[in-house]
Order: C-alpha cells, then structure tokens, then sequence
C-alpha cells in the first residue's frame, strides 16, 4: 500500500474530509484489538495512525501486526522514536518538530532512521509537525524538552507552518496534545490553511461532533482523534451522525 500520500491529494482535490484514529501502544490493551476495531471499521474513519511520544520497544510492532488482523484501513505511524518504526505498517508520518529548535528533534533521529526506512516498503511522508499550546504540560514536550507555541501568537504558526512546505514538507500537522482541554481555534485552523497548499492534519482537544465539525469547517482536510475514542467507544456511534462527515469516502 504505497499510494497513502497521493489518496490524501485526491480526497483534497474532491473535497472529502478524512478521519484518523491515533492509537498510543503503550495506552491501548492489545487483547482489545478485535473489539475496538469493529467499531474503527463499521465507522466513518479513514485512517490509522499508531504511535505515542513514549513506547516501549516491540510494542508499537505488535500492535500493528493485530490491527492488520482485523482492519484494512491504511497504517500510518505517528513515531515519537525510531524504536517504533515496524515495516509490518503501511506507511509513516517522518515527522519534524518544526515547531521547536531541538536539532534531535530537526534531524538527529531522522538520521538514525534511515538504515531502517531505506530496507523497508514503508510509504516515508515528510511531515512538518507545529505543537501548539493546548492548556496543559505534554509528553512531546516531557520527551523533547522543547515549548508549544503559543496560541495567541499566530503570525508565528502561520509562518511556521509555511516554512516548513517550503523546506518540502508534504504535510502540516497541526497538534494541541493529547488530551488537550481544548481544540485548536477555527481562525489558527483557516489562517493556517489559507498559508499554504499541502494538506493540513489538524489534532488534538477534539472531543465531540460539534468540535470535529468545527475543524473541518475551518480547513482541516484530516482530523485526528485518539483520546476521545480511548475514554469513550460510543463517540464512534455519535460521528454517525454528523454532517460533516457526509462526504466521507
């Protein structure tokens, strides 16, 4: 499955939002894979991203070796480190924190993932990833030692965002954190979309229907839920329902 990035550019292009499921292998019990992705796969969601900012080694592959048990969906890793890059996945976000100016961070660990990625079929999608303050301390910045960017200073997202297309970035990640108490603003979301013309993931804080849809509305082309669905499997039922999510493919 090598055709991750080029479906994204077509659903943009059609105008069809996307869903992604992030699931963390160091928060998810893998006797639950079966159960959890029934719901994943009778849904609306599109996508799934595995990864988490700490994992423990060889917990990222086994998860995603019985996720492909029980979904076709495309898996894409979310990798905090190059220990939870597996070829059992279909493709990885090659995430920099651009938001950030810890060199590690940059391109020390995308150095030390190369003698991973060159030996295997992973779809690599450079990814320029933005945290942004979300009213909380996260793991990224525990791991990282770096700061989100704070929320009122959107100049600073914006160009941020647009320096990172043009370094070559394929895609824009906007991220409050996990748990964050409050999704990213429909201004930041439409401001950063109208600076650049690569598709926007946005994540983070999104808890409820009414919250999703607001981030498309906005311009986010792909959403990304992950603790929502950790505390509660019944927003899966309640996505149903939203219009936003009608032109889903």
């Amino acid at each position: 499955m090598n055709n991750i990035y080029q479906d994204i550019l077509k659903s943009v292009l059609e105008q069809k939002k996307l869903l992604a499921v992030l699931i963390d292998p160091d928060k998810f019990l893998v006797e639950n894979t079966a159960a959890f992705f029934g719901k994943v796969n009778a849904s609306v969601a599109t996508h799934i991203f595995v990864g988490g900012s700490t994992v423990d080694d060889f917990a990222t592959e086994i998860l995603v070796t019985e996720i492909k048990k029980y979904s076709h969906l495309p898996v894409v890793l979310f990798p905090g480190d190059v220990t939870q890059i597996t070829n059992k996945a279909d493709g990885i976000l090659f995430l920099s924190l651009i938001s950030g100016r810890n060199p590690e961070y940059l391109i020390g660990k995308h150095v030390q993932a190369v003698s991973k990625l060159k030996n295997s079929n992973l779809e690599v999608i450079p990814t320029g990833y933005l945290l942004i303050e979300g009213g909380k301390i996260t793991a990224v910045e525990k791991v990282t030692g770096e700061k989100p960017l704070a929320r009122e200073n959107l100049q600073e997202v914006i160009d941020t965002a647009s320096a990172g297309q043009l370094l070559g970035m394929k895609l824009i990640y906007l991220e409050a954190g996990s748990g964050a108490k409050a999704p990213l603003t429909q201004d930041m979301i439409l401001k950063v979309k109208q600076a650049i013309n690569i598709p926007l993931i946005v994540g983070g804080g999104i808890r409820s229907k009414k919250q999703l849809d607001a981030v498309y509305e906005a311009g986010a082309d792909i959403a990304v839920i992950g603790t929502a669905f950790e505390e509660n499997e019944l927003f899966f039922e309640e996505l149903k329902a939203t219009l936003a999510l009608g032109n889903l493919a």
